[in-house]
């Protein structure tokens, strides 16, 4: 009587399938741009803005620009299964696939849980121009110090209802997400010329515990207490994240429909499975068998002018 074992092969090309049907985290576009590298680092020049148009009075006024940027080094990162053969042999509900399923669905994730670290340490980790991701004093040129790193006083807000920075009334919620657009919105560049005046698309990251609360304030209407409306056209959206655990009066939130985003991912090599199975020396000495993956890749800030950090006081 032959005896079935799940084969290497079958497992492969459900990891690979579930690979390229999973989508990951679905924000992690909106909020990075993907580079491709060769190396084992990559330096990004960051030149400043293009000057705004003026009346030609006196010839043409050439600009210069600043030179600022930032290095990315990549870093090696793996994920390893290990099945025995018994297991291989007896598995009648499908559990192993379910396991190879999450482990493609987790190297898919795997950016999320980068981009999350960087926005947990965005208060204390620097970007290109040398200030912290988060802060309250950029400058750049003639930009003046400009601040992405607000405090928001519920308790001064002209609310109907008022709660707690842990637990804000609707109304407070909604002005407060507002008064963080409304803060992108007036970041200027080196030249001191706005940046997001045609930005309609934001993108509002909560942990889970404000969650509810910033669901429901961005879907009721807005009271008579409410004197600050959005212009026709934007679109305000909610993402739970659920990595922002220490977060419990804090939120962010991104500019989406910007040319440059707010983050950096840099990969070097795509995900790979690499496996020790039928007839590998793994398989001979540890009646097992091994599925690993590894990728070169890294994440890093990019345009702060897109993000905001606001804590509720």
């Amino acid at each position: 009587m032959s005896i079935s074992v799940l084969s290497s092969r079958g497992i492969i090309g459900e990891f690979y399938r579930t690979l390229e049907q999973d989508v990951g985290a679905p924000w992690m576009n909106l909020l990075s741009v993907l580079f491709t590298s060769d190396q084992d680092s990559e330096d990004y020049k960051w030149i400043g803005q293009s000057p705004a148009m003026r009346e030609w009075v006196g010839g043409r006024h050439a600009k210069g620009f600043i030179d600022n940027g930032l290095t990315i080094e990549n870093k090696h990162y793996e994920s390893t299964l290990e099945f025995f053969l018994k297991d291989l042999r007896r598995d009648k509900t499908g559990q192993i696939m379910v396991r190879i399923q999450e482990f493609a669905a987790k190297a898919n994730v795997h950016w999320a849980t980068l981009i999350s670290a960087l926005i947990i340490n965005g208060e204390s980790s620097a970007c290109y121009d040398g200030q912290y991701f988060f802060d309250t004093d950029h400058s750049e040129g003639d930009s003046g110090a400009q601040s992405n790193d607000i405090q928001v006083d519920i308790s001064a807000l002209p609310a109907t209802t008022h709660g707690a920075v842990t637990a804000p009334s609707n109304e407070e919620m909604q002005q407060a997400i507002l008064k963080t657009v409304a803060q992108i919105q007036g970041f200027v560049d080196d030249r001191g010329e706005p940046i997001n005046e045609v930005a309609q698309n934001f993108l509002v990251m909560v942990p889970t515990s404000l969650a509810y609360i910033a669901q429901n304030a961005l879907a009721t209407p807005r009271g008579t207490a409410i004197t600050e409306e959005l212009p026709v056209g934007m679109n305000i959206n909610v993402v739970t994240n659920a990595r922002l655990s220490s977060w419990t009066d804090k939120f962010a939130v991104f500019r989406t429909d910007g040319r440059v985003k707010p983050f950096i991912r840099q990969q070097e090599t795509d995900v790979k499975l690499k496996v020790k199975a039928e007839g590998s020396d793994f398989e001979f000495d540890n009646d097992a068998h091994q599925y690993g993956i590894d990728t070169w890749r890294n994440v890093g800030y990019g345009m702060w002018q897109h993000a905001c950090m606001a804590t509720m006081v």
